[in-house]
C-alpha cells in the first residue's frame, strides 16, 4: 500500500507541473491574442483550483512521508517553492514593464506560468511548512505518544 501510495505521490507531481505549465501556456497564448478573451476568463478559476487541488494532494501526500517529497528534501522543496510563489505572485506586477520592456508577448507567458507553478506548489508548500515546524518543536514526550512519520 504504501508503494502504491508513493508512486501516485510521484505521478501527481508530474502530472501537477505539466498541467500548470500547460494552464500557463493556454493562458499566455489567449491573452497574447486576446486580451479581453472572456471564454478564457470563464475557464481561469476551475483550471486553478485543479491546479491547487493538484498541489494538496501532493502536499497530504508529502506530509504523512507518503509522497515524492522525503523528509530530507522538505527544507529544498521549501526554499523551492518559497522562490517560486514569490516570482509567481509578483510576476503579474513587474514582468511586463521591468524585465521584458516592450515585449509583451513573453511576458505574459513568463507571468502566466509561474503563477501557476505558484498554485501548484503553494498548498504542498504550506502543509510541509507546518510539518517543519511540527518536527522542530515536538518533545520526546508527544514522540514517544504519537507514531513516528518517516
Amino acid at each position: 500500500m504504501e508503494s502504491m501510495l508513493k508512486t501516485l505521490g510521484s505521478w501527481l507531481f508530474f502530472i501537477g507541473i505539466v498541467v500548470a505549465i500547460l494552464v500557463g501556456l493556454v493562458f499566455g497564448i489567449g491573452y497574447s491574442l486576446d486580451a479581453n478573451n472572456t471564454n478564457l476568463a470563464n475557464i481561469q478559476a476551475p483550471l486553478g483550483a485543479l491546479v491547487a487541488v493538484l498541489g494538496f494532494l501532493v502536499g497530504i501526500l508529502s506530509f504523512f512521508a507518503l509522497g515524492t517529497i522525503t523528509h530530507e528534501r522538505i527544507p529544498t522543496f521549501l526554499i523551492g517553492a518559497l522562490a517560486l510563489v514569490v516570482i509567481g505572485v509578483t510576476s503579474s506586477f513587474w514582468a511586463t514593464t521591468w524585465v521584458f520592456g516592450t515585449w509583451d508577448g513573453l511576458a505574459t507567458f513568463f507571468a502566466n506560468i509561474t503563477q501557476y507553478l505558484a498554485i501548484f506548489v503553494a498548498p504542498a508548500a504550506g502543509l510541509l511548512a507546518i510539518r517543519a515546524i511540527w518536527d522542530a518543536g515536538k518533545s520526546e514526550t508527544i514522540e514517544n505518544i504519537l507514531p513516528k512519520m518517516k
